[in-house]
């Protein structure tokens, strides 16, 4: 049927183009005399050139859906030929795609020429608590760090090494060794035993001088009530009371440790002239510094003032002092004094009582003739006395010396007769 249709159209066509042409002849043979001259092959030119020129028009009219005008009455219609594009026809249709193969994954064999793949962990959620955990400790430890600070600001600490540093002569070393103790001990309010400090020298060193100052300092930062001073002669001067004494001294010291458990402090207790305390105050004490108890009677501090042991300490200052000991520090020569004196003075006290192998032994060794001019100079000022050397150096000329050693002289009685010479002045 298709076939029949495009041969009428094109019938149709060559029929219209033939008439067409007809009239072109008609119209070139009017003026046949004007143009003679025209030969048949360029007619032949023109004509083809006016049939492509009309084929032309045609398929522009037939494009455009004219061509029905231009047909005869009773012509069947013309359809305009088909014309292949890629709407209708779908990917898969047109050109067929190749599936994606998926990429399997290697398997790993266990044997020496490959490596194998370490298998994937999976996380544990206890790895988070874990991590909060240790936020945790850091904080209360940074948090113990800034109270512990805030504890030893409490007791001025530094204010009580200036003075002693200024008030105490010739006893440097042994002033560091006590700050040491005291601020390893203050630093925290939790111990597990009190800190029992024995201070030994001979007489005049400034045993009494040092517990004064030690006195004054705390009742400044932890208050008059937290502070004992005990002198065995005044306290207690009859043997026929000393039980009463100790009985008396038990009641108070658990008085002034239960006190300070309540304010958070920690007490002090002096006792000068330890060498004359009796048996009873002895076994009294020793049961308060040994006692686990109650928590309150391990935050004190004691402080034993004593003269026991000075024949081996000015023995032994006298038979090591040299010129080549002249050339160390106060503090490298209290050390080797500590360190040489200590086990002497550890077995002569422990043969005495058993509340002395508690205690950490600081010795007091001998003051030499500088250092009691400095306590003249001090006393003389204080006195309001003006200082004059030379004045200075007539009165420390008569304390009795010991016979120099090694460029040392050292006092007999230490600055013990300093105030009574500055009285007489």
């Amino acid at each position: 049927m298709s076939d029949q249709e495009s041969s009428t159209s094109a019938s149709q066509t060559e029929g219209e183009f033939e008439g067409e042409m007809e009239g072109d002849e008609e119209l070139e043979e009017g003026p046949k005399d004007s143009a003679p001259s025209l030969s048949s092959t360029l007619r032949a030119v023109i004509r083809i050139k006016q049939k492509y020129q009309f084929l032309k028009r045609r398929r522009e009219e037939l494009a455009l859906g004219l061509g029905g005008a231009g047909t005869l009455t009773g012509a069947p219609a013309r359809t305009s030929p088909k014309i292949f594009t890629f709407d209708g026809v779908t990917p898969s249709s047109a050109v067929p795609q190749k599936k994606k193969r998926k990429r399997r994954r290697r398997v790993m064999f266990p044997n020496g020429n490959r490596q194998r793949a370490p298998p994937k962990q999976e996380r544990s959620r206890a790895k988070y608590c874990l991590y909060l955990l240790f936020a945790i400790v850091f904080l209360q430890v940074y948090n113990a760090i800034e109270n512990l600070d805030d504890h030893v600001l409490r007791y001025d600490l530094d204010g009580l090494e200036k003075t002693l540093r200024r008030e105490v002569f010739g006893q440097q070393g042994a002033v560091e060794g006590l700050l040491s103790h005291l601020k390893d001990y203050l630093s925290t309010y939790v111990h597990n035993k009190p800190l029992v400090v024995s201070v030994h020298g001979p007489s005049g060193v400034g045993k009494s001088h040092l517990g004064r100052l030690l006195a004054g300092h705390f009742r400044s930062v932890v208050g008059e009530p937290l502070v004992l001073q005990y002198y065995v002669l005044h306290h207690c001067p009859q043997e026929a009371d000393a039980l009463q004494c100790a009985h008396n001294l038990s009641s108070l010291i658990s008085q002034m440790v239960v006190r300070a458990e309540e304010e958070e402090k920690i007490p002090l207790f002096i006792f000068d002239e330890a060498e004359h305390m009796h048996e009873e105050i002895l076994d009294e004490l020793w049961q308060l510094v040994t006692s686990k108890k109650s928590n309150e009677y391990l935050n004190a501090i004691y402080l034993f003032l004593s003269n026991l042991g000075h024949a081996h300490i000015t023995k032994h200052m006298l038979h090591n002092s040299s010129s080549s000991s002249m050339a160390l520090t106060a503090s490298s020569r209290h050390s080797n004094l500590v360190k040489e004196l200590t086990p002497i003075l550890r077995n002569t006290l422990e043969n005495l009582h058993s509340l002395w192998t508690e205690v950490d032994i600081l010795p007091l060794g001998l003051l030499e003739k500088g250092h009691v001019m400095e306590c003249f100079l001090d006393e003389m000022t204080r006195e309001g006395f003006y200082p004059d050397h030379t004045n200075i150096e007539r009165l420390a000329g008569e304390i009795e010396y010991y016979p120099a050693v090694g460029g040392h002289e050292y006092s007999q009685m230490g600055c013990k007769q300093v105030v009574a010479k500055v009285n007489l002045l």
